[in-house]
């Protein structure tokens, strides 16, 4: 069953270009949230106060979700650029991770309403650097945080070292995000309709991270990129759309 869909504002699509930029890293940081995560909410010019948050409801309620890359994911540190071609979070059967909070966990008056993904898998990665190989891994519960507006703000967060990016070959490298405590990756959602999926634009997010290794690796670099477009599918009902408004 579906909740009623909220009454929603007209969005523009956000596409993030092909040439997405890179490192090992999500950020993500506060306001106060209605359901199972602890994701915050910001604004152009900074974090959004509660008094300011509009009313959000994201529908339809208590249904599951995924999210799979469209395009490519480039992570960018320093010289260094990593672009893999496979990434997604997937709801499980063991986890309530990738759902939408039941009612009326779903709404929240004044400010954004998240809960907590699976941490999104990489693969099919490659390097800008010959004769080097990239792997990803992620590990912990990540979050996801929308708050309605215009455009739709939302906050995907990471634990800390959730992220780990690894080159083998000529050049042996480990870059870790968020190295020293959780982070938080702006982003923009824009509903989808009838014929696109909702989606998550990510465009050069930015991340504290932690480059080790010998020659080759961009150990200078402090922080990261992040680009990419994730679109975002009902698994409970795949006719639905998960929705983003008032």
């Amino acid at each position: 069953m579906t909740a009623p869909l909220p009454r929603l504002r007209a969005r523009t699509l956000l596409a993030a270009g092909a040439g997405l930029s890179m490192a090992a890293a999500l950020a993500l940081t506060g306001a106060g949230t209605a359901s199972a995560g602890t994701a915050s909410g910001t604004t152009a010019t900074g974090p959004a106060r509660a008094a300011d948050a509009a009313s959000t409801t994201v529908t339809p309620a208590g249904h599951s979700f995924t999210a799979k890359l469209n395009g490519k994911a480039t992570f960018k540190a320093g010289s260094v650029t990593v672009t893999c071609t496979v990434s997604s979070s997937e709801p499980s059967a063991d986890s309530g991770n990738n759902r939408i909070p039941d009612a009326p966990g779903n709404h929240n008056a004044s400010g954004p309403v998240s809960n907590n993904i699976n941490p999104p898998t990489f693969s099919g990665c490659t390097t800008s650097m010959p004769g080097v190989r990239a792997a990803v891994e992620t590990s912990g519960t990540w979050t996801v945080a929308m708050q309605n507006g215009d455009p739709i703000v939302a906050t995907l967060g990471m634990p800390t070292a959730g992220f780990k990016l690894t080159t083998t070959g000529l050049a042996s490298c480990t870059v870790t995000a968020a190295p020293t405590g959780p982070a938080s990756l702006p982003a923009v959602f824009t509903n989808g309709d009838a014929d696109n999926p909702s989606q998550i634009t990510l465009t050069g997010a930015p991340a504290p991270v932690k480059v080790e290794g010998g020659f080759g690796c961009p150990t200078a670099a402090k922080t990261s990129a992040f680009s990419a477009v994730y679109d975002v599918t009902d698994v409970t009902d795949p006719a639905s759309r998960v929705l983003v408004g008032e």
